[in-house]
C-alpha cells in the first residue's frame, strides 16, 4: 500500500511499515528539526515540512499524495490540547485539536481505502471541543462521523501499546476509516504474550549519572542527576516512590523555618520502574527523575543500597519503546541530540503497536477474488 503520513514527527510509528508492505511515499511535518530527521530515517519519502493549515502546504501534500496513488493515510495529530494532564483541554480555541480537520480534509480530497488516526484517549471526550467551519462547537468523533460517515464506516478503540508486543504501557484512541467499497478495517485483538522491562533491558550494563559505557547510546554522560534526587533513589527499592522511604524522601528546606520538609507530590514521581512488568508510559520529561515513573529499576547491591539511580539512557528507551536497538547507532552521541532524541522518543506512536494495527488491513486481493467468484 502507499501511504500519506501527516503530523508525521520523525517517523517512529512506521519504523516498521516496510515489513508489512506499506510505503510512506509522501508525509508532512511541522517542525523542521523533525522533518530532516525524518528524511534521514526515510530518504525515500517525500517529506514536506510546513504547516498544514496553510492552503499553498496542504495543497502540496495533496498533490503529491494523488500523483502517488496513495490509498492509506496515517494521521498522528498533537496530542497535548486533548490529554487529560491540560486542565484546559475545554478551550474550544486550542489550534492543536483543530488540526483533525486538516486530516478530514485530506481524505475528503484523496479518498483513500483506509485512514488511521492516532491519539490520546482524550479525543473521544465529551470535554473535548474544537469549533466547525461555521463556528460551531463540536466534539471531534460526531465531527468526524458527520463529515465522513457518508463515504466510510468509523470504528475507535482504546488500545493500550503493552497488549500489542511492546513493553510499555501506552493508552492510545486508535480511530480506524473504512471506505465502504473496502472491507472493513479492524482493530487487532490484544496479544497474550507480556513483555516486560527485564525482557528488554535486563542484560543492559549498570550506569550511575554521569557515567559512560563501551554501548553507543548507553550512555549516561550527558545526563547528570541533582545529587539529592540520587541519593533518594539510592534507597528507593525497585518499583516503588522514594516518596515512601523513612528517612531519604523528596524533601527542601523550608525558608521561612530553615528545617528540611517534605516535597508534595504525586507518589508516580521519583518512581523506580518495576523489572517483572511493562514501564510505565515513556513521556518527553523521561530525562527527569523528578517526573512520571521515569527511574531505573534498579538492582539490590550489599550495602542494601539500590544501583541505577536515574533514567533510562536512550538505548534503553529504544528497546521500551520499541525500536530496533541499533536505531540511532549511525548518529553521534551529543547532548543536543539526546535532548531531541528524549523529547521525540516521548511522543512516539509504538512502533510495534503501530504495526500490528496496520498489518490489520484486510487483502483487498482476497476481496476482489470473492467478488468475482
Amino acid at each position: 500500500m502507499k501511504c500519506l503520513s501527516l503530523f508525521a514527527n520523525v517517523g517512529i510509528g512506521e519504523t516498521y511499515f516496510k515489513d508489512i508492505g506499506v510505503d510512506v511515499v509522501v508525509a508532512n511535518e511541522f517542525l523542521e528539526d523533525r522533518a530532516e530527521f525524518y528524511q534521514e530515517l526515510y530518504p525515500e519519502s517525500n517529506m514536506i515540512c510546513g504547516d498544514i493549515t496553510d492552503s499553498s502546504i496542504f495543497n502540496r501534500v495533496v498533490e503529491a499524495a494523488e500523483e502517488s496513488a496513495v490509498d492509506l493515510i496515517i494521521a498522528t495529530p498533537p496530542c497535548q490540547g486533548m490529554s487529560i494532564a491540560n486542565a484546559k483541554r475545554a478551550d474550544r480555541s486550542d489550534p492543536r485539536n483543530s488540526l483533525i480537520k486538516q486530516v478530514i480534509r485530506a481524505t475528503e480530497k484523496l479518498k483513500p481505502k483506509y485512514v488511521l488516526i492516532e491519539n490520546v484517549p482524550g479525543m473521544a471526550s465529551e470535554k473535548t471541543f474544537i469549533l466547525d467551519d461555521d463556528g460551531n462547537e463540536v466534539n471531534i468523533l460526531p465531527h468526524i462521523i458527520s463529515q465522513l460517515g457518508g463515504d466510510y464506516k468509523v470504528a475507535h478503540k482504546v488500545l493500550d501499546a503493552s497488549e500489542h508486543h511492546t513493553p510499555h504501557y501506552r493508552k492510545r484512541l486508535i480511530t480506524l476509516l473504512s471506505r465502504r467499497d473496502c472491507v472493513e478495517w479492524k482493530h487487532p485483538a490484544p496479544s497474550s504474550t507480556v513483555i516486560t522491562v527485564k525482557d528488554v533491558i535486563g542484560s543492559f550494563l549498570s550506569l550511575e549519572s554521569e557515567q559512560d559505557s563501551p554501548v553507543k547510546w548507553h550512555s549516561m554522560k550527558h545526563k547528570k542527576h541533582n545529587k539529592h534526587h540520587i541519593k533518594w533513589m539510592q534507597y528507593t527499592p525497585t518499583g516503588a516512590t522514594a516518596f515512601n522511604n523513612k528517612i531519604y524522601f523528596p524533601k527542601i528546606i523550608d525558608k521561612k523555618t530553615c528545617k528540611m520538609r517534605p516535597i508534595s507530590g504525586f507518589k508516580t514521581t521519583y518512581k523506580r520502574m518495576d523489572w517483572n512488568r511493562p514501564a510505565p508510559a515513556v513521556t518527553m520529561m523521561n530525562g527527569s527523575i523528578n517526573s512520571q515513573n521515569n527511574v531505573h529499576p534498579g538492582r539490590r547491591d550489599q550495602d542494601g543500597l539500590y544501583s541505577d539511580a536515574r533514567v533510562l539512557t536512550i538505548k534503553e528507551l529504544c528497546a521500551i519503546i520499541g525500536l530496533p536497538l541499533d536505531w540511532v547507532d549511525h548518529l553521534e552521541h551529543t547532548q543536543r541530540r539526546e535532548n531531541f532524541l528524549r523529547k521525540v522518543l516521548g511522543e512516539c506512536f509504538p512502533p510495534m503497536m503501530a504495526k500490528s494495527i496496520v498489518a490489520n488491513i484486510p487483502n483487498q486481493e482476497t476481496k476482489h477474488d470473492y467478488a468475482r467468484i
